[in-house]
Protein backbone atom coordinates (compact mmCIF):
# COMPACT_ATOMS: atom_id res chain seq x y z
CA UNK A 1 0.00 0.00 0.00
CA UNK A 2 1.28 3.46 -0.91
CA UNK A 3 0.72 5.87 2.00
CA UNK A 4 1.44 9.62 1.91
CA UNK A 5 1.47 11.44 5.25
CA UNK A 6 0.98 15.23 5.03
CA UNK A 7 1.83 17.06 8.25
CA UNK A 8 3.08 20.46 9.34
CA UNK A 9 5.57 18.86 11.72
CA UNK A 10 7.18 15.47 12.15
CA UNK A 11 10.04 14.04 14.17
CA UNK A 12 12.98 14.11 13.96
CA UNK A 13 12.78 17.30 11.87
CA UNK A 14 10.38 19.54 13.75
CA UNK A 15 8.17 19.48 16.82
CA UNK A 16 5.96 21.77 18.87
CA UNK A 17 3.62 19.12 20.25
CA UNK A 18 2.31 15.57 20.03
CA UNK A 19 1.47 15.86 16.31
CA UNK A 20 5.15 15.44 15.42
CA UNK A 21 5.46 12.32 17.60
CA UNK A 22 2.34 10.71 16.17
CA UNK A 23 3.16 11.30 12.49
CA UNK A 24 6.65 9.88 12.93
CA UNK A 25 5.83 6.92 15.17
CA UNK A 26 2.74 5.82 13.21
CA UNK A 27 4.59 6.13 9.89
CA UNK A 28 7.59 4.20 11.23
CA UNK A 29 5.33 1.38 12.45
CA UNK A 30 3.44 1.20 9.15
CA UNK A 31 6.72 1.19 7.19
CA UNK A 32 7.92 -1.91 9.05
CA UNK A 33 5.62 -3.94 6.78
CA UNK A 34 7.44 -4.36 3.43
CA UNK A 35 4.04 -4.28 1.68
CA UNK A 36 3.70 -0.60 2.68
CA UNK A 37 5.62 2.32 1.19
CA UNK A 38 5.26 5.36 3.44
CA UNK A 39 6.36 8.92 2.66
CA UNK A 40 6.07 11.83 5.09
CA UNK A 41 5.68 15.24 3.41
CA UNK A 42 6.59 18.09 5.77
CA UNK A 43 8.01 21.64 5.51
CA UNK A 44 11.73 22.25 5.62
CA UNK A 45 11.73 24.92 8.33
CA UNK A 46 14.72 27.07 9.20
CA UNK A 47 15.32 25.07 12.37
CA UNK A 48 14.55 21.64 10.92
CA UNK A 49 16.96 19.07 12.34
CA UNK A 50 18.20 17.79 9.00
CA UNK A 51 21.33 16.43 10.68
CA UNK A 52 19.12 13.63 12.01
CA UNK A 53 19.31 12.08 8.56
CA UNK A 54 22.42 10.23 7.39
CA UNK A 55 21.92 11.61 3.87
CA UNK A 56 19.83 14.30 2.19
CA UNK A 57 19.16 14.15 -1.54
CA UNK A 58 18.44 17.38 -3.41
CA UNK A 59 15.56 16.77 -5.84
CA UNK A 60 15.45 20.31 -7.22
CA UNK A 61 12.56 22.75 -7.62
CA UNK A 62 8.96 22.33 -8.71
CA UNK A 63 6.39 24.96 -9.67
CA UNK A 64 3.54 25.69 -7.23
CA UNK A 65 0.86 28.22 -8.12
CA UNK A 66 -1.41 29.99 -5.66
CA UNK A 67 -3.70 31.85 -8.04
CA UNK A 68 -1.61 34.76 -9.40
CA UNK A 69 1.42 33.76 -7.30
CA UNK A 70 3.80 31.69 -9.44
CA UNK A 71 5.98 30.10 -6.78
CA UNK A 72 8.47 27.27 -6.40
CA UNK A 73 9.08 24.59 -3.80
CA UNK A 74 12.50 23.06 -3.31
CA UNK A 75 12.35 19.33 -2.57
CA UNK A 76 14.76 17.20 -0.59
CA UNK A 77 14.47 13.48 0.07
CA UNK A 78 15.70 11.71 3.20
CA UNK A 79 15.35 8.24 4.65
CA UNK A 80 15.30 6.67 8.10
CA UNK A 81 15.29 2.93 7.59
CA UNK A 82 12.32 2.11 5.34
CA UNK A 83 10.63 5.45 6.07
CA UNK A 84 10.98 8.19 3.44
CA UNK A 85 10.65 11.95 3.92
CA UNK A 86 10.04 14.66 1.35
CA UNK A 87 11.02 18.05 2.75
CA UNK A 88 9.27 20.96 1.09
CA UNK A 89 11.21 24.20 1.16
CA UNK A 90 10.38 27.80 0.37
CA UNK A 91 12.43 30.51 2.03
CA UNK A 92 9.63 33.07 2.11
CA UNK A 93 7.18 30.78 3.91
CA UNK A 94 9.39 28.52 6.01
CA UNK A 95 12.65 30.35 6.72
CA UNK A 96 11.31 31.83 9.95
CA UNK A 97 12.23 31.48 13.65
CA UNK A 98 9.07 29.53 14.61
CA UNK A 99 6.82 26.97 12.99
CA UNK A 100 3.57 28.83 13.66
CA UNK A 101 2.18 32.10 14.96
CA UNK A 102 2.35 34.34 11.88
CA UNK A 103 -0.40 36.48 10.35
CA UNK A 104 -0.10 34.57 7.07
CA UNK A 105 -0.13 31.02 8.50
CA UNK A 106 -3.13 30.08 6.35
CA UNK A 107 -1.28 31.20 3.22
CA UNK A 108 1.88 29.38 4.30
CA UNK A 109 0.06 26.08 4.73
CA UNK A 110 -2.10 26.59 1.64
CA UNK A 111 1.21 26.70 -0.20
CA UNK A 112 2.36 23.57 1.65
CA UNK A 113 -0.80 21.61 0.76
CA UNK A 114 -0.61 22.61 -2.89
CA UNK A 115 3.12 21.81 -2.92
CA UNK A 116 2.46 18.32 -1.51
CA UNK A 117 0.14 17.51 -4.43
CA UNK A 118 2.66 18.92 -6.89
CA UNK A 119 5.41 16.86 -5.24
CA UNK A 120 3.36 13.66 -5.53
CA UNK A 121 3.04 14.33 -9.25
CA UNK A 122 6.75 15.09 -9.55
CA UNK A 123 7.63 11.83 -7.79
CA UNK A 124 4.96 9.91 -9.74
CA UNK A 125 3.94 8.45 -6.40
CA UNK A 126 0.30 7.32 -6.62
CA UNK A 127 -0.98 7.16 -3.02
CA UNK A 128 -3.59 4.59 -2.11
CA UNK A 129 -4.04 6.55 1.12
CA UNK A 130 -3.38 10.25 1.51
CA UNK A 131 -3.41 10.87 5.27
CA UNK A 132 -3.68 14.54 6.27
CA UNK A 133 -3.20 15.86 9.78
CA UNK A 134 -5.05 18.84 11.30
CA UNK A 135 -6.15 22.14 9.76
CA UNK A 136 -2.91 22.94 7.98
CA UNK A 137 -3.63 20.39 5.23
CA UNK A 138 -7.37 20.01 5.76
CA UNK A 139 -8.15 21.51 2.36
CA UNK A 140 -6.29 18.77 0.44
CA UNK A 141 -9.18 16.23 0.41
CA UNK A 142 -11.40 19.03 -0.91
CA UNK A 143 -8.93 19.81 -3.71
CA UNK A 144 -8.85 16.18 -4.81
CA UNK A 145 -12.64 16.04 -5.10
CA UNK A 146 -13.45 19.54 -6.35
CA UNK A 147 -10.66 20.59 -8.74
CA UNK A 148 -10.77 19.11 -12.24
CA UNK A 149 -6.98 18.98 -12.51
CA UNK A 150 -6.90 16.44 -9.67
CA UNK A 151 -10.21 14.70 -10.36
CA UNK A 152 -9.02 13.91 -13.89
CA UNK A 153 -5.44 12.98 -12.94
CA UNK A 154 -4.89 9.19 -13.22
CA UNK A 155 -2.29 9.47 -10.41
CA UNK A 156 -5.09 10.11 -7.91
CA UNK A 157 -7.75 7.93 -9.53
CA UNK A 158 -7.78 5.40 -6.70
CA UNK A 159 -6.61 7.63 -3.84
CA UNK A 160 -8.66 7.74 -0.64
CA UNK A 161 -8.14 10.37 2.03
CA UNK A 162 -8.00 10.17 5.82
CA UNK A 163 -8.07 13.20 8.14
CA UNK A 164 -6.80 12.94 11.71
CA UNK A 165 -7.92 15.66 14.11
CA UNK A 166 -5.18 16.16 16.71
CA UNK A 167 -6.14 19.59 18.06
CA UNK A 168 -9.71 20.66 17.24
CA UNK A 169 -9.19 24.05 18.88
CA UNK A 170 -7.42 25.21 15.70
CA UNK A 171 -9.85 25.23 12.79
CA UNK A 172 -7.94 27.06 10.06
CA UNK A 173 -10.25 30.07 9.80
CA UNK A 174 -9.80 32.35 6.80
CA UNK A 175 -11.91 34.78 4.79
CA UNK A 176 -13.99 33.35 1.92
CA UNK A 177 -12.00 35.46 -0.56
CA UNK A 178 -9.05 33.11 -0.17
CA UNK A 179 -10.92 30.05 -1.47
CA UNK A 180 -10.11 31.21 -4.98
CA UNK A 181 -6.96 33.13 -4.09
CA UNK A 182 -5.15 30.20 -2.45
CA UNK A 183 -6.82 27.10 -3.84
CA UNK A 184 -8.65 28.11 -7.02
CA UNK A 185 -11.95 26.90 -5.58
CA UNK A 186 -15.35 28.47 -6.31
CA UNK A 187 -17.39 30.61 -3.88
CA UNK A 188 -20.19 28.06 -4.16
CA UNK A 189 -18.36 25.81 -1.67
CA UNK A 190 -18.76 28.56 0.90
CA UNK A 191 -22.32 29.42 -0.11
CA UNK A 192 -23.51 25.81 0.13
CA UNK A 193 -21.86 25.38 3.55
CA UNK A 194 -19.33 22.71 2.55
CA UNK A 195 -16.38 24.71 3.91
CA UNK A 196 -18.22 27.39 5.93
CA UNK A 197 -17.99 27.51 9.72
CA UNK A 198 -18.89 30.52 11.88
CA UNK A 199 -19.14 32.68 8.75
CA UNK A 200 -15.55 31.91 7.76
CA UNK A 201 -13.86 29.28 5.66
CA UNK A 202 -12.55 26.54 7.96
CA UNK A 203 -9.91 24.26 6.49
CA UNK A 204 -10.55 21.78 9.32
CA UNK A 205 -14.25 21.60 8.47
CA UNK A 206 -13.33 21.15 4.79
CA UNK A 207 -11.25 18.14 5.79
CA UNK A 208 -14.12 16.69 7.83
CA UNK A 209 -16.58 17.11 4.96
CA UNK A 210 -14.36 15.80 2.16
CA UNK A 211 -12.10 13.13 3.71
CA UNK A 212 -13.19 9.56 3.11
CA UNK A 213 -12.44 8.64 6.71
CA UNK A 214 -11.89 10.77 9.82
CA UNK A 215 -10.08 9.89 13.01
CA UNK A 216 -9.15 11.52 16.25
CA UNK A 217 -6.60 10.37 18.75
CA UNK A 218 -8.68 8.49 21.33
CA UNK A 219 -12.13 6.88 21.56
CA UNK A 220 -13.22 9.12 24.45
CA UNK A 221 -12.16 12.26 22.59
CA UNK A 222 -14.26 11.12 19.62
CA UNK A 223 -17.28 10.94 21.90
CA UNK A 224 -16.44 14.32 23.41
CA UNK A 225 -16.29 15.93 19.97
CA UNK A 226 -19.66 14.42 19.04
CA UNK A 227 -21.28 15.76 22.21
CA UNK A 228 -23.54 18.82 21.81
CA UNK A 229 -21.83 20.18 24.94
CA UNK A 230 -18.36 20.12 23.35
CA UNK A 231 -16.46 23.40 23.56
CA UNK A 232 -15.20 22.83 20.00
CA UNK A 233 -18.71 23.04 18.41
CA UNK A 234 -17.81 20.50 15.73
CA UNK A 235 -20.55 18.09 16.77
CA UNK A 236 -22.94 19.19 14.01
CA UNK A 237 -20.63 18.43 11.09
CA UNK A 238 -19.10 15.38 12.77
CA UNK A 239 -22.55 13.92 13.46
CA UNK A 240 -23.14 13.90 9.69
CA UNK A 241 -19.92 11.87 9.26
CA UNK A 242 -20.33 9.78 12.42
CA UNK A 243 -20.18 6.44 10.59
CA UNK A 244 -16.83 7.41 9.06
CA UNK A 245 -15.39 8.86 12.28
CA UNK A 246 -13.23 6.72 14.58
CA UNK A 247 -11.22 7.31 17.71
CA UNK A 248 -7.89 5.48 17.47
CA UNK A 249 -5.66 5.75 20.48
CA UNK A 250 -2.11 7.00 19.99
CA UNK A 251 0.81 4.91 21.13
CA UNK A 252 4.35 5.77 22.17
CA UNK A 253 7.66 5.01 20.54
CA UNK A 254 8.85 2.19 22.77
CA UNK A 255 12.31 2.26 21.22
CA UNK A 256 12.93 5.83 22.37
CA UNK A 257 11.08 5.42 25.67
CA UNK A 258 12.57 2.27 27.14
CA UNK A 259 14.00 2.30 30.70
CA UNK A 260 15.98 -0.86 29.95
CA UNK A 261 18.08 0.90 27.28
CA UNK A 262 17.69 4.62 27.96
CA UNK A 263 21.07 6.34 27.61
CA UNK A 264 19.83 9.39 29.53
CA UNK A 265 19.29 7.48 32.77
CA UNK A 266 21.72 7.19 35.65
CA UNK A 267 20.74 3.50 35.85
CA UNK A 268 18.64 1.49 33.42
CA UNK A 269 16.06 -0.95 34.73
CA UNK A 270 13.35 -3.46 33.83
CA UNK A 271 10.08 -4.55 35.38
CA UNK A 272 12.13 -6.83 37.63
CA UNK A 273 14.75 -4.28 38.71
CA UNK A 274 12.67 -1.10 38.83
CA UNK A 275 13.09 -0.46 42.56
CA UNK A 276 16.86 -0.19 42.38
CA UNK A 277 16.71 1.66 39.08
CA UNK A 278 14.23 4.26 40.25
CA UNK A 279 16.15 4.82 43.48
CA UNK A 280 19.38 5.59 41.60
CA UNK A 281 17.62 7.83 39.08
CA UNK A 282 15.74 9.59 41.86
CA UNK A 283 19.00 10.45 43.61
CA UNK A 284 20.38 11.85 40.36
CA UNK A 285 17.17 13.78 39.73
CA UNK A 286 17.12 15.38 43.16
CA UNK A 287 20.80 16.27 42.81
CA UNK A 288 20.05 17.94 39.46
CA UNK A 289 17.48 20.19 41.14
CA UNK A 290 19.61 20.60 44.31
CA UNK A 291 16.89 19.07 46.48
CA UNK A 292 16.79 16.40 49.17
CA UNK A 293 14.13 13.73 49.57
CA UNK A 294 11.32 14.28 52.06
CA UNK A 295 9.16 11.54 53.52
CA UNK A 296 6.54 12.02 50.81
CA UNK A 297 6.57 11.11 47.11
CA UNK A 298 8.02 13.04 44.19
CA UNK A 299 5.30 14.48 41.94
CA UNK A 300 6.45 15.63 38.49
CA UNK A 301 5.03 17.53 35.56
CA UNK A 302 6.58 17.76 32.07
CA UNK A 303 4.29 19.98 30.06
CA UNK A 304 3.57 23.16 28.20
CA UNK A 305 2.66 25.65 30.91
CA UNK A 306 -0.79 26.36 29.51
CA UNK A 307 -4.28 26.97 30.88
CA UNK A 308 -5.31 23.66 29.27
CA UNK A 309 -2.87 21.57 31.30
CA UNK A 310 -4.18 22.22 34.81
CA UNK A 311 -1.08 24.09 35.94
CA UNK A 312 -3.28 26.54 37.86
CA UNK A 313 -4.80 23.64 39.81
CA UNK A 314 -1.36 22.32 40.70
CA UNK A 315 -0.26 25.74 41.93
CA UNK A 316 -3.33 25.85 44.18
CA UNK A 317 -2.89 22.32 45.51
CA UNK A 318 0.89 22.32 45.90
CA UNK A 319 1.20 23.81 49.43
CA UNK A 320 -0.78 20.87 50.85
CA UNK A 321 1.74 18.37 49.48
CA UNK A 322 5.09 20.04 50.01
CA UNK A 323 4.39 21.27 53.54
CA UNK A 324 5.59 19.74 56.82
CA UNK A 325 2.75 17.20 57.13
CA UNK A 326 3.40 15.44 53.82
CA UNK A 327 6.92 16.55 52.81
CA UNK A 328 6.39 15.71 49.17
CA UNK A 329 8.46 17.11 46.33
CA UNK A 330 7.18 18.74 43.13
CA UNK A 331 9.28 18.99 39.97
CA UNK A 332 8.15 20.99 36.92
CA UNK A 333 9.77 20.99 33.48
CA UNK A 334 8.22 23.17 30.80
CA UNK A 335 7.53 26.61 29.41
CA UNK A 336 4.57 28.49 28.04
CA UNK A 337 2.31 31.27 29.21
CA UNK A 338 4.24 34.06 30.87
CA UNK A 339 1.87 34.41 33.85
CA UNK A 340 2.07 30.70 34.63
CA UNK A 341 5.85 30.70 34.32
CA UNK A 342 6.02 33.50 36.91
CA UNK A 343 3.65 31.67 39.26
CA UNK A 344 5.66 28.46 38.95
CA UNK A 345 8.82 30.36 39.84
CA UNK A 346 7.03 31.95 42.81
CA UNK A 347 6.08 28.47 44.07
CA UNK A 348 9.71 27.39 43.86
CA UNK A 349 10.80 30.53 45.71
CA UNK A 350 8.23 29.87 48.46
CA UNK A 351 9.34 26.22 48.92
CA UNK A 352 12.99 26.10 47.75
CA UNK A 353 13.70 22.78 49.44
CA UNK A 354 10.57 21.03 48.12
CA UNK A 355 9.98 22.43 44.61
CA UNK A 356 12.27 22.21 41.56
CA UNK A 357 11.60 24.11 38.33
CA UNK A 358 13.25 24.11 34.90
CA UNK A 359 11.68 26.65 32.55
CA UNK A 360 12.20 25.40 29.02
CA UNK A 361 12.67 21.91 27.67
CA UNK A 362 15.61 19.55 27.96
CA UNK A 363 15.18 16.09 26.49
CA UNK A 364 17.72 14.36 28.74
CA UNK A 365 16.12 15.87 31.84
CA UNK A 366 12.66 14.77 30.74
CA UNK A 367 13.86 11.16 30.53
CA UNK A 368 15.39 11.41 33.99
CA UNK A 369 12.15 12.85 35.40
CA UNK A 370 10.06 10.03 33.93
CA UNK A 371 12.44 7.53 35.52
CA UNK A 372 13.05 9.22 38.87
CA UNK A 373 9.63 10.58 39.89
CA UNK A 374 7.07 8.54 41.79
CA UNK A 375 3.96 10.15 40.27
CA UNK A 376 3.35 12.10 37.07
CA UNK A 377 0.80 14.93 37.04
CA UNK A 378 -1.65 15.50 34.16
CA UNK A 379 -4.67 17.33 35.62
CA UNK A 380 -5.74 18.55 32.17
CA UNK A 381 -8.91 20.46 31.38
CA UNK A 382 -8.96 18.56 28.08
CA UNK A 383 -6.49 16.18 26.47
CA UNK A 384 -7.36 14.62 23.09
CA UNK A 385 -4.94 11.78 23.79
CA UNK A 386 -1.74 12.69 25.60
CA UNK A 387 1.38 10.57 25.46
CA UNK A 388 3.15 11.66 28.65
CA UNK A 389 0.92 9.47 30.80
CA UNK A 390 1.87 6.44 28.69
CA UNK A 391 5.57 7.28 28.84
CA UNK A 392 5.27 7.61 32.62
CA UNK A 393 3.67 4.16 32.83
CA UNK A 394 6.48 2.76 30.71
CA UNK A 395 8.93 4.02 33.37
CA UNK A 396 6.88 2.84 36.34
CA UNK A 397 5.92 6.39 37.31
CA UNK A 398 2.21 6.36 38.08
CA UNK A 399 0.21 9.04 36.25
CA UNK A 400 -2.31 11.17 38.16
CA UNK A 401 -4.81 12.25 35.51
CA UNK A 402 -8.14 13.96 35.15
CA UNK A 403 -10.48 11.64 33.28
CA UNK A 404 -10.81 13.38 29.93
CA UNK A 405 -10.04 12.32 26.36
CA UNK A 406 -7.20 9.86 26.02
CA UNK A 407 -6.36 10.12 29.71
CA UNK A 408 -9.62 8.27 30.41
CA UNK A 409 -8.72 5.61 27.82
CA UNK A 410 -5.16 4.95 29.01
CA UNK A 411 -5.28 5.12 32.83
CA UNK A 412 -7.13 2.77 35.15
CA UNK A 413 -7.29 4.66 38.42
CA UNK A 414 -6.50 3.16 41.80
CA UNK A 415 -9.38 3.45 44.26
CA UNK A 416 -7.99 1.56 47.26
CA UNK A 417 -9.34 -1.89 46.36
CA UNK A 418 -6.48 -4.44 46.56
CA UNK A 419 -8.32 -6.69 44.07
CA UNK A 420 -8.72 -3.96 41.48
CA UNK A 421 -6.47 -3.63 38.43
CA UNK A 422 -4.95 -0.16 38.30
CA UNK A 423 -2.02 1.48 36.52
CA UNK A 424 -2.38 5.06 37.76
CA UNK A 425 -4.71 7.40 39.61
CA UNK A 426 -7.65 9.33 38.18
CA UNK A 427 -10.20 11.96 39.18
CA UNK A 428 -13.20 13.46 37.40
CA UNK A 429 -13.76 17.08 38.42
CA UNK A 430 -11.57 19.85 37.05
CA UNK A 431 -11.20 21.73 40.30
CA UNK A 432 -9.00 21.93 43.38
CA UNK A 433 -10.95 19.15 45.09
CA UNK A 434 -10.39 16.80 42.14
CA UNK A 435 -6.62 17.23 42.02
CA UNK A 436 -6.34 17.18 45.83
CA UNK A 437 -8.13 13.84 45.81
CA UNK A 438 -5.73 12.46 43.19
CA UNK A 439 -2.56 13.62 44.94
CA UNK A 440 -3.86 12.48 48.34
CA UNK A 441 -4.66 9.04 46.93
CA UNK A 442 -1.11 8.95 45.52
CA UNK A 443 0.38 9.83 48.90
CA UNK A 444 -1.74 7.15 50.57
CA UNK A 445 -0.65 4.54 48.02
CA UNK A 446 3.00 5.55 48.28
CA UNK A 447 3.00 4.68 51.99
CA UNK A 448 1.68 1.16 51.26
CA UNK A 449 4.83 -0.38 49.72
CA UNK A 450 3.34 -3.72 48.63
CA UNK A 451 0.27 -2.18 47.05
CA UNK A 452 2.34 0.58 45.45
CA UNK A 453 4.69 -2.05 43.96
CA UNK A 454 1.71 -3.96 42.53
CA UNK A 455 0.34 -0.90 40.73
CA UNK A 456 3.80 0.10 39.47
CA UNK A 457 4.22 -3.43 38.10
CA UNK A 458 0.95 -3.10 36.20
CA UNK A 459 2.09 0.17 34.67
CA UNK A 460 5.50 -1.22 33.66
CA UNK A 461 3.93 -4.21 31.90
CA UNK A 462 1.31 -2.20 30.01
CA UNK A 463 1.47 -2.31 26.20
CA UNK A 464 1.28 1.29 24.95
CA UNK A 465 3.18 0.60 21.73
CA UNK A 466 2.13 1.74 18.28
CA UNK A 467 1.64 -1.84 17.12
CA UNK A 468 -2.06 -2.01 18.05
CA UNK A 469 -2.77 1.52 16.88
CA UNK A 470 -1.03 1.03 13.52
CA UNK A 471 -3.07 -2.14 12.97
CA UNK A 472 -6.24 -0.12 13.62
CA UNK A 473 -5.15 2.50 11.05
CA UNK A 474 -4.42 -0.22 8.50
CA UNK A 475 -7.91 -1.64 9.00
CA UNK A 476 -9.30 1.85 8.46
CA UNK A 477 -7.23 2.31 5.30
CA UNK A 478 -8.49 -0.98 3.87
CA UNK A 479 -12.05 0.01 4.76
CA UNK A 480 -11.61 3.32 2.94
CA UNK A 481 -10.30 1.48 -0.10
CA UNK A 482 -13.12 -1.05 0.06
CA UNK A 483 -10.69 -3.92 0.35
CA UNK A 484 -10.23 -6.84 2.69
CA UNK A 485 -7.01 -6.89 4.70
Amino acid sequence: MNIAMLASEALPLSKTGGLADVVYALSKELAKDPKNEVIIFTPNYRNAKINAFPRLKDLGEIAVDLSWRHLHAHLWEAKLGRLRYILIGNSYYFDRPSLYGYHDDCERFAFFGNACLAALRFLKFAPDILHVHDWQVGMVPCLLKEKDEYKNDPLFAHTKTVLTIHNPAFKGFIDRYFLADFWGLPDSLYDNGQVRFDNMVSTLKAGIVYADKITTVSPTHRNELLSPYSDQHLNGVLELRKDDFQGILNGIDEEEWNPAHDAYLAKTYTAKTWKEGKETNQQQLLSTFSLTKGKGPIYAMVSRLSWQKGVDLLLEAAPQFVGPNVEGTILILGSGEYALERRVQALRDAYPSRVGVYLGYQNALSHLIYAGADFFLMPSLFEPCGISQMIAQRYGTLPIVRYTGGLRDTVEGYDGDPNQYADGIGFRDYDLGGLTYGMSKANELYHQPEEYARIVGNALRKDNSWKKSAAAYLRLYHEALGKEE
